[in-house]
């Protein structure tokens, strides 16, 4: 049976939201007062209800996610709490699907009033869910109403050690279980208990066996740790690629085809032998032709013509064969199972055109990463990386060794290094240099002011520097003296984003999506890939600006770089 826990807090919002903001939140909140942590992060709001304690957490210079699956109730929230800190998101227990899609770790999270909504039989599900969601060191906070159910609300029995025990199943420690006190609203039946997890590490093994695979595990090839750092590098740069399954993910082995490809050219190219005296069964004569391409023309969003399209079609193909019986069978856990099982199929027939989009990287088949893996992955690539592009010129100097023409570490260095089109905001600033010859408006986004073609720059909104993404989405239209002296190497704070929203907004819709197929269809491609947006359709803009703020926040929290607060005022 479904329970609808939802449709009588839409259909009472107000009352809802005047019962909630009747009480203070430190009043409320008394019991995990002494608990929280000293220092402000990232904070995500489960059932956040009237934002009470979303606004709580903002004012005292906590980022906060609030889910709300109550829209009424959430637009509420966010008219009474209009804080820039706060992002709402429409998502539920146990799935939190939208959520997870976002990549990002919490500090803490935080659940009032939440757990005696969700059924027994569906608890073990949200707990996992919810501590995939926490960073290491971070810490769960949930509030259990003790008492009977109100008839027009579904309810269940709540137990301090039920959740205690459901959070050690997951690698959560329990912290502290407060004594039951009065509720605030004088209902002598009903009494409330704060209990407090923590997560002491990763609490998945993902790490041991990350460090296993690259550092321990025996290798005919350079092929487990291509295979590891196409996931790696699509958990970092490509996340909305994946859809979850269960215990794990599902990725596009066309995708990994492809960073495949991108990664492998450079190293053939110049010679770098990568597996000891045998030819590599994907360099076919489609491979070679990929020659007057540079590997990051191979990019989701990219589209190619002729005989050019032909060979990455066959190339692509012939990838991901030998991706699914080479390094995807052997690379295993200790039961000689496959961490990543890769099922491949017969691709879409190439036309005088490729673009490489969603369906095309779809057709060629699917590998499955397990869940804890995929977090691991999402969250310390970083760190992954250089470990396995380590391991990688160590393998590659020892086969060079073997065939008898040693190679310096650093030119294995040079065809390892994952490029970029170096700052290439040449297309875009056509774009708006035409636009401006036309006589039609061009705005710095940041200041509003009116741009000339002589004195214009191309802003990566996410700063190059922290991650070098040239997506259409993330070049804007600046004055030189805001995007090189002020922002320049800064993140974007959140006010200044929400600032600049309208013209952003106006910039994506007249520049790209305005512009002819090509340019519309690369920018839909690159948004989907590579930021939190629904798969199934085309997303609306306004999801859009929701899901680079999402990814800003992310980036944010992973190089803790300075913020930017915009332009003066």
């Amino acid at each position: 049976m479904t329970w609808d826990t939802v449709t009588p807090y839409h259909r009472g919002f107000r009352e809802f939201a005047e019962t909630y903001e009747a009480f203070g939140f430190e009043e409320v909140h008394a019991g995990a007062l002494p608990f929280l942590p000293a220092r402000s992060g990232l904070l995500l709001d489960v059932g956040a209800g009237s934002g009470r304690d979303a606004a709580w957490f903002a004012a005292r210079g906590w980022e906060v996610v609030a889910v709300e699956p109550a829209a009424a109730l959430r637009q509420e929230a966010a008219r009474r709490h209009p804080s820039p800190l706060i992002r709402w998101v429409d998502d539920r227990l146990p799935a939190l699907a939208n959520l997870h899609r976002l990549g990002l770790g919490f500090d803490l999270i935080w659940l009032s009033g939440v757990w005696m909504h969700i059924p027994p039989e569906e608890r073990p599900r949200a707990m996992r869910k919810l501590a995939t969601l926490l960073k290491p060191g971070g810490r769960m906070m949930l509030t259990l109403r003790h008492g009977p159910a109100p008839e027009d609300r579904p309810m269940w029995p709540v137990d301090a050690h039920e959740v205690e025990r459901l959070g050690l199943d997951h690698g959560l420690a329990l912290r502290v279980a407060t004594e039951r006190v009065e509720d605030r609203q004088g209902r002598r039946d009903v009494r409330w208990q704060t209990v407090i997890l923590d997560l002491p590490d990763d609490g998945a093994g993902a790490l041991p066996l990350l460090r296993s695979v690259i550092l321990r595990q025996e290798k005919a090839a350079t092929y487990k740790l291509a295979l590891l750092r196409c996931i790696a590098r699509i958990a970092d740069a490509s996340p909305n690629a994946a859809r979850e399954a269960g215990g794990h993910v599902e990725l596009p082995l066309g995708l990994i085809a492809l960073y495949w490809v991108r990664m492998f050219k450079p190293l053939v190219e110049r010679g770098l032998p990568q597996r000891p005296g045998e030819g590599m069964g994907f360099v076919t004569p489609a491979f070679r032709a990929l020659a007057p391409l540079a590997p990051h023309d191979l990019r989701p969003g990219a589209r190619f013509a002729g005989d050019l399209a032909a060979a990455l079609h066959r190339a692509l193909a012939d990838a991901a064969r030998l991706i699914a019986t080479m390094p995807a069978t052997h690379l295993t856990f200790a039961d000689d199972t496959p961490v990543f099982p890769t099922t491949p199929r017969r691709p879409e027939r190439a036309g005088e055109a490729l673009t490489l989009g969603t369906g095309l990287l779809w057709s060629y088949g699917t590998t499955a990463v397990p869940l804890h893996v995929w977090h691991a992955l999402r969250r310390m690539a970083a760190w992954i990386e250089p470990m396995l592009v380590a391991e990688w010129v160590r393998l590659t100097q020892l086969y060079a060794d073997r065939a008898g023409r040693p190679v310096p570490a650093d030119e294995v260095l040079r065809a390892l290094r994952w490029l970029e089109p170096e700052r290439d905001t040449n297309l875009v600033r056509a774009l708006a240099e035409r636009r401006i010859t036309e006589g039609r408006m061009v705005e710095c986004v940041w200041s509003g002011r009116r741009l000339g073609a002589g004195a214009l720059d191309i802003d990566h909104c996410l700063p190059w520097s922290a991650w070098p993404c040239g997506d259409l989405w993330n070049l804007l239209p600046a004055v030189p003296a805001v995007n090189r002296n002020g922002k320049r190497e800064r993140i974007v704070a959140a006010g200044a984003l929400t600032e600049a929203r309208p013209r952003i907004l106006r910039w994506w819709e007249e520049a790209y999506l305005e512009a002819g197929p090509v340019i519309r269809t690369r920018f839909l491609e690159e948004a989907r890939t590579t930021l939190p947006l629904p798969q199934d359709r085309e997303p609306a803009l306004e999801e859009l600006f929701a899901a680079l703020d999402f990814r800003r926040l992310r980036l944010r929290q992973e190089t803790q770089l300075p913020e930017w607060a915009g332009v003066p005022r």
